[in-house]
């Protein structure tokens, strides 16, 4: 306890500093979560949280009992997941080992400023300009028909939407997502590139033996929390293309919660799965840092 006060004393300097910041993240991260209390009951928004009737478990019946609604968001949801941890995921990291090999500080700024504008941009526009492009009318389509081949509509194509999905999020966030590795390999020591160069090392073998260990624990890191995030895969992104597609090829739980809970009224419904699939997020999280530590990684934290 001693200990503590002598901290808090000497520290209260940062802790102060610190103080606006916890304030926000309590009241805006935190303070909400108490409104998962929703989950439990047949919320009317007339009437209150306090005032509305307490009903158990009935608005989990949708997990529980299979809605076919729900199964197929779910399905829909995972299979983009995977997508994108599998193909986006790793984006970043490939470009960010190019990135590092240029010897042009310059052209590799320049590469760089590139890469990072799409960030900067709304979903909306990311989405106009896919349509621009990729739509029946868009300036692929029309090259295509003006030279004598066929039009080429991917926006609307259902049974490549997932595709597409993933392919905006590599074209929007490939190049922000470059910073954390590139800045993790301008921490590995050049003297070991030197040395292996000198042992006859090929470019490969450093790579593998040497760079690719150096950002190992960054990687680790954001595969952990990319995991904890592996059933949210775009809101907006999804809400602005679902009507060309329909809801059975595009309806994953952020738009299925959105659906049930803000359209159709089913307020404790949407609660409940929401609050399931944070559940299974943190559940993810914990067996991924768990899985980490096996392997001798720090993870996310240290038990």
């Amino acid at each position: 306890m001693q200990m503590w006060r002598t901290r808090l004393r000497n520290e209260r300097v940062l802790l102060l500093l610190a103080a606006p910041g916890i304030l926000l993240v309590l009241a805006f991260n935190y303070v909400p979560l108490l409104g998962n209390v929703i989950a439990f009951k047949d919320y009317q928004p007339f009437l209150g949280i306090s005032a509305s009737d307490w009903v158990g478990l009935s608005n989990f019946s949708v997990l529980f009992n299979g809605d076919p609604a729900f199964l197929q968001a779910l399905w829909n949801t995972l299979v983009i997941s995977a997508l994108q941890v599998f193909f986006a995921f790793p984006a970043p990291i490939c470009i960010a080992l190019v990135l590092n090999s240029l010897l042009s500080e310059r052209f590799k700024n320049l590469v760089q400023s590139i890469l990072y504008l799409p960030h900067f941009l709304s979903w909306v526009i990311v989405v106009a300009v896919f349509q621009q492009m990729l739509g029946n009318a868009g300036l692929a389509s029309t090259w295509l028909q003006a030279n004598g081949g066929t039009g080429l509509h991917l926006i609307g194509n259902v049974g490549l939407f997932k595709e597409l999905l993933t392919a905006q999020v590599i074209w929007k966030e490939a190049g922000w997502g470059t910073i954390l590795f590139l800045a993790a390999l301008s921490r590995i020591d050049l003297h070991l590139y030197e040395a292996s160069a000198v042992d006859g090392a090929s470019r490969m073998r450093q790579l593998w033996h040497i760079t690719l260990p150096g950002i190992r624990p960054v990687i680790v890191l954001l595969l952990i929390l990319r995991l904890g995030d592996v059933l949210s895969v775009g809101f907006e992104q999804i809400v602005l293309q679902q009507s060309a597609v329909g809801a059975r090829a595009s309806e994953v739980l952020d738009t299925y919660v959105y659906n049930n809970g803000i359209l159709a009224g089913n307020w404790g419904v949407a609660a409940a799965v929401g609050l399931v699939k944070g559940l299974l997020g943190l559940v993810l999280v914990l067996a991924a840092n768990r899985v980490a530590h096996l392997f001798g990684e720090r993870g996310v934290y240290q038990s």
